[in-house]
C-alpha cells in the first residue's frame, strides 16, 4: 500500500505523486511486484482524464467480472477487436482481388484479330424469300498514324478521351460514374478509355456480357504495358465505325468528303470525330431533321480542343460547319434496295433488336413484311405517273420526289415502300423523312378527334358530317373565351360561306378545318393523331388551330400508319418491317404485337364514311382508277413544295408524296410547273399513283365494301337536309340571274322561306318536307348560267385548300349518289347568322 494518505473521495492530491511515473508495489497475497501504468494508476478500474487526476471508471456492465472469475472485456476494447477483425477480411479481400488480377493478367493473353475484317454479308429478303439485297461487306483501308493529320488525331482525342497519352489503359472513375448514370436512369453511359474501345473493336466483338468486359479489361492493361499508345491510336482509328458502311477513318474521308484522310481539314476531322458518339444518326444528309444535335456535338469537339491549347480560339472563331457530300452507295443498293436497307437498319436499331455497330459487322438473314409484286406494282405506277413525265428541258422537274408506302390494315405489317429514283443517285429516304408538311391529309385527324371526344361547336352543336360551319376564307378563328388571332385563307383565297363538314371535307377548305380544330381543342386533335400512329415528337404538332391544316411534318410511312388506324374501325396496330432475324441458325427476338383501339369505332368509321366522298366528288376523284371502294384525302404543303394523296381500301392503306428538293442544296423546293402541270397538287399525279398501285395491288383479291358504324345522333339523311337546307335558304332554291342579282340573295334577304335555324326542330314543325333527292348544283347549269354563289359550297372548279401551310386545288363537283337514309334521328347542326352581302367571287391574293 502507498503511505500517502488518502482523500474522502479516494483520489491522490495532486502533485502527490508525478504523473506517468512508474512505481512497484509489492502485492501482499503473491509476493510479486506490481507495475503500475504511465499515470500513477495501480487500480485498472481508474482512468485519468487528463488532468492528472484519477477517477474510478464507471461501470456500463460490461466491466463486470464474468462467471469463470476473470474480468470482463470494456466496451472500447470490443470495438477495438471488431475493428481488428474487420481490417484483417478487408486485407484479406484485397489479397484475393490482387491475387485474382494478377492470375487474370497472367491468365488472358492478347488474342488474335477478331473475323471483323471478314465479315459475312447481310441479307434482306421478302416476305416470300427471295432475295431483296445483300450488304454488310466491311469498306476499310488502313492507315499508319502519320498519314493522319495531327489536328485531326486531336479532334477524335477531344470528342473521345482528352487524357488519353496520359492515362492508364483502364479509367476507373470514368467506369464508376459512366456505371452510375446508366444505375440511375440517366441513359447508357460510356466509361471505356480509346484502348478500351480499340481492345473491343479489333480483339473481341460488340456483344455486352461480363465476360467479355472482364477480357477487355485485362487485354486492355496488359495491351497498354506492350505497345506504345501511337500503336494503340492508330489501331483505333483503323477499325472504329463512322456510319455509310465506312470502317476506319481513311474510309470515313472518302465516303463523307470524297478524299484521302491526309487532306481533311481540322473541321472536317472534328465532324468526323462527332460521328463515333452516334454514326448514322449524325449524318446529316442522311438526317437532316438531327442537324441540331450534330452541330452540338461537333461545336463541343473543337470546344475541347481549344481547352487543351491544341488550336486558338481565332482558329476555332474561323471555322464554319463543313457539310459533308451526298452518299455514294455501293452499286449493289441501288433502285429500291439501298432505301429498304437503311429503313431496315433503322428499324431494328430503333426497336433495340440490334445495335448498328453489331449489324454492320454481317452475318445476318433478315425476312422483311415486303411483299414482292405490291412492291414492284409501287414503282412502275411511279414510274407511269411521275418519272416517265419528267423532261430535261424542264429544270424545274429535277426537283421531284417521290415517297410511297403501303400497309395492311389489319396487321401493320408494310407490304411496299418507295424511297426514291436510285438510292445510289438520291439517298434521303423520302418514305421515312420527317421534314415535308403534310398538307391537309391532316384534317381527317380533325374530324375523328371532333367525333371521338363527342365535341360541340360554339354554337354548342355536337360535330358532324352534317355541321355546317362558315367557309369564309381569312375568317377569324374563334375561342370559347373571343377571336384567337388566327384567320387561314382558303386555297386561291376563295370563300364558302355556310358549308357542311361533309362538303369542307371534299373541298378541302381551311377556314372550316381551323375552327373545328379549335372547337375540340388542339390539344385533344394532337392526341388523337399520336394515338392513330403519328410520332408524339413529330416537328410542329402544335397545339394551336394551324394544326388543322397539316403543318406537321410527318412522314410517309407515319401517315401510312395513321390512315391504316381508320381503315382498320380505329384499332390501331404499330408498324412492322421485319418478320424474322437469324444468324448462324439463331433467330433473333422481335419486338412483339404493339395494337390498341386508337379512337372509338365510330369516330374511325364515320370519318371513313366522309372520306370516301372526296374520292367520289372531291378533290380526289382520279383515285377512282383502283376500280375499288376508296376513302382518301389530298393535302398539299405550303407554296406547293409537297402534293400528298392519302387513302385506303378495306384492306390496303397507302399514302403517296410528290416532293420538291433542290439536288444540289437539298433546299425544299416548290413544284410549280413539274411534270409540266401548272400546279402540283395531290388530286394529280400522287392520286393517280395511288390508283394504280392499289388496282394492281388487289388485282387478284375480291373487292370489299365498308362496313361502316357511324356516330350516334347523325344519320346520313341529315347531310340531306343540310346541304337541301343551305341551297334553299337564298331565294327560291337558285341563284338569280346573273351573279349576285341586285346584290342581294335572290327576292330579297331571305326569301318567304324558313329561316335554316327552324329547319331541324320537332318534326311537327318541319313543314313540307325537302325533295327526296336534294338538287345539287353540278348536276345542271344555274339559272341565267351565272356563276353559283359561293357559301352554297356547290361551285364546280378549283377546290379549297392552302393557305398557312395546306391544301389542294383539284376537283369540279358532281352530284352526289343519293345516301340511303339509317333511321337514326338527325342531330340539329350548328346555326350561323347569313352574312349581309355575298363574298366576292374571285380573289388576286396569292397563295399562303
Amino acid at each position: 500500500m502507498s503511505d500517502e494518505p488518502q482523500q474522502p473521495s479516494g483520489r491522490h492530491e495532486p502533485g502527490n505523486q508525478p504523473s506517468g511515473a512508474p512505481s512497484a508495489r509489492a502485492d501482499s497475497s503473491t509476493g510479486t511486484a506490481g507495475i503500475t501504468d504511465t499515470t500513477g494508476n495501480a487500480d485498472p478500474a481508474r482512468h485519468n482524464d487528463g488532468s492528472g487526476t484519477d477517477e474510478p471508471r464507471q461501470s456500463d456492465g460490461a466491466d463486470e467480472p464474468q462467471e469463470d472469475g476473470h474480468p470482463g472485456r470494456t466496451g472500447r476494447r470490443r470495438i477495438a477487436g471488431a475493428l481488428r477483425t474487420t481490417i484483417a477480411a478487408l486485407l484479406l479481400m484485397a489479397l484475393l482481388l490482387l491475387g485474382g488480377l494478377i492470375a487474370g493478367y497472367e491468365l488472358v493473353d492478347i488474342p488474335a484479330a477478331n473475323a471483323n475484317a471478314t465479315a459475312q454479308s447481310n441479307v434482306y429478303l421478302y416476305r416470300d424469300g427471295s432475295v431483296i439485297a445483300r450488304s454488310g461487306k466491311i469498306n476499310r483501308e488502313n492507315v499508319r498514324l502519320s498519314q493522319v493529320p495531327l489536328t485531326v488525331q486531336r479532334a477524335v482525342l477531344a470528342a473521345e478521351d482528352r487524357d488519353f497519352y496520359s492515362e492508364r489503359a483502364i479509367d476507373l472513375k470514368a467506369m464508376t460514374r459512366a456505371a452510375w448514370n446508366t444505375l440511375t436512369g440517366k441513359g447508357t453511359q460510356g466509361g471505356s478509355t480509346i484502348t478500351q474501345q480499340y481492345v473491343k473493336n479489333y480483339y473481341l466483338g460488340q456483344e455486352r456480357t461480363v465476360p467479355r468486359k472482364v477480357k477487355e479489361l485485362f487485354i486492355a492493361v496488359k495491351l497498354n504495358r506492350e505497345q506504345p499508345k501511337s500503336q494503340i491510336l492508330e489501331g483505333y482509328l483503323n477499325t472504329s465505325y463512322f456510319g455509310r458502311n465506312a470502317y476506319g477513318i481513311q474510309a470515313a474521308a472518302l465516303a463523307y468528303y470524297g478524299k484521302d484522310i491526309g487532306r481533311i481539314t481540322t473541321a472536317e476531322g472534328a465532324y468526323l470525330a462527332s460521328l463515333l458518339n452516334a454514326p448514322s444518326a449524325y449524318d446529316v444528309v442522311v438526317h437532316p431533321e438531327n442537324r441540331t444535335a450534330v452541330l452540338a456535338r461537333w461545336h463541343y469537339v473543337l470546344d475541347g480542343m481549344v481547352k487543351e491549347k491544341w488550336i486558338s480560339p481565332a482558329e476555332r472563331a474561323a471555322m464554319k460547319f463543313p457539310v459533308p457530300g451526298k452518299v455514294r452507295p455501293p452499286t449493289g443498293l441501288s433502285g429500291q434496295r439501298g432505301y429498304i436497307v437503311q429503313a431496315i437498319g433503322d428499324y431494328l436499331t430503333a426497336h433495340g433488336v440490334i445495335d448498328e455497330n453489331t449489324l454492320a459487322t454481317g452475318g445476318y438473314r433478315i425476312t422483311t413484311t415486303l411483299e414482292k409484286k405490291k412492291q414492284n406494282a409501287l414503282v412502275k405506277a411511279v414510274d407511269d405517273n411521275v418519272t416517265s413525265q419528267t423532261s430535261t428541258q424542264r429544270d424545274i422537274d429535277r426537283h421531284v420526289r417521290v415517297g410511297g408506302a403501303s400497309i395492311d390494315p389489319a396487321t401493320g405489317r408494310v407490304l411496299a415502300m418507295y424511297g426514291g429514283f436510285d438510292y445510289t443517285k438520291q439517298y434521303v429516304n423520302n418514305a421515312t423523312r420527317r421534314d415535308y408538311q403534310v398538307g391537309s391529309t391532316f384534317k381527317p385527324f380533325v374530324f375523328a378527334s371532333a367525333v371521338a371526344n363527342d365535341s360541340i361547336t360554339q354554337g354548342g352543336r355536337r360535330i358532324t358530317p352534317a355541321t355546317i360551319y362558315d367557309g369564309t376564307t381569312k375568317r377569324m378563328v374563334q375561342g370559347r373565351n373571343g377571336p384567337t388571332g388566327y384567320a387561314p385563307a382558303n386555297e386561291d383565297d376563295r370563300s364558302y360561306g355556310r358549308i357542311t363538314v361533309s362538303t369542307a371535307t371534299d373541298r378541302s377548305v381551311n377556314a372550316v378545318y381551323a375552327q373545328m380544330a379549335q372547337d375540340v381543342d388542339p390539344a385533344k386533335v394532337g392526341r388523337t393523331a399520336v394515338a392513330l400512329g403519328i410520332p408524339k415528337n413529330t416537328p410542329d404538332l402544335t397545339a394551336s388551330p394551324s394544326i388543322a391544316l397539316g403543318v406537321a411534318t410527318a412522314s410517309v410511312l407515319d401517315m401510312t400508319e395513321a390512315y391504316a388506324t381508320l381503315a382498320n374501325h380505329g384499332v390501331h396496330h404499330a408498324r412492322i418491317l421485319v418478320d424474322k432475324v437469324s444468324k448462324d441458325g439463331e433467330d433473333l427476338t422481335l419486338p412483339g404485337p404493339n395494337t390498341g383501339q386508337a379512337v372509338p369505332r365510330e369516330a374511325a368509321d364515320t370519318t371513313t364514311w366522309m372520306l370516301r366522298s372526296v374520292v367520289k366528288d372531291g378533290t380526289g376523284t382520279a383515285a377512282q382508277s383502283a376500280g375499288r371502294p376508296a376513302a382518301g384525302k389530298t393535302g398539299t404543303a405550303e407554296e406547293d413544295r409537297a402534293a400528298w394523296f392519302a387513302g385506303y381500301t378495306p384492306d390496303l392503306a397507302t399514302v403517296i408524296a410528290v416532293m420538291g428538293q433542290d439536288p444540289k442544296t437539298g433546299a425544299q423546293k416548290s413544284l410549280y410547273g413539274a411534270l409540266g402541270l401548272s400546279r402540283m397538287s395531290g388530286g394529280g399525279p400522287p392520286a393517280r399513283i395511288w390508283g394504280q398501285y392499289t388496282g394492281a395491288a388487289l388485282l387478284d383479291s375480291a373487292a370489299k365494301n365498308f362496313d361502316l358504324r357511324l356516330e350516334n345522333g347523325f344519320d346520313e339523311e341529315d347531310l340531306d337536309y343540310a346541304e337541301w337546307e343551305i341551297e334553299d335558304h337564298y331565294g327560291d332554291g337558285r341563284y338569280d340571274n346573273g351573279r349576285y342579282g341586285d346584290g342581294r340573295y335572290g327576292d330579297g334577304r331571305h326569301s318567304t322561306r324558313r329561316p335554316y335555324e327552324n329547319l331541324y326542330g320537332p318534326p311537327a314543325h318541319r313543314g313540307s318536307a325537302p325533295p327526296a333527292k336534294p338538287h345539287k348544283p353540278g348536276s345542271g347549269t344555274p339559272t341565267g348560267g351565272g356563276t353559283p354563289v359561293p357559301g352554297a359550297g356547290h361551285a364546280t372548279g378549283n377546290g379549297g385548300g392552302g393557305g398557312n401551310g395546306a391544301d389542294d386545288k383539284t376537283g369540279g363537283a358532281t352530284e352526289h349518289a343519293p345516301r340511303p337514309s339509317t333511321g337514326v334521328t338527325p342531330a340539329p347542326p350548328d346555326t350561323h347568322t347569313p352574312r349581309a352581302t355575298p363574298p366576292p367571287h374571285t380573289s388576286t391574293a396569292p397563295r399562303q
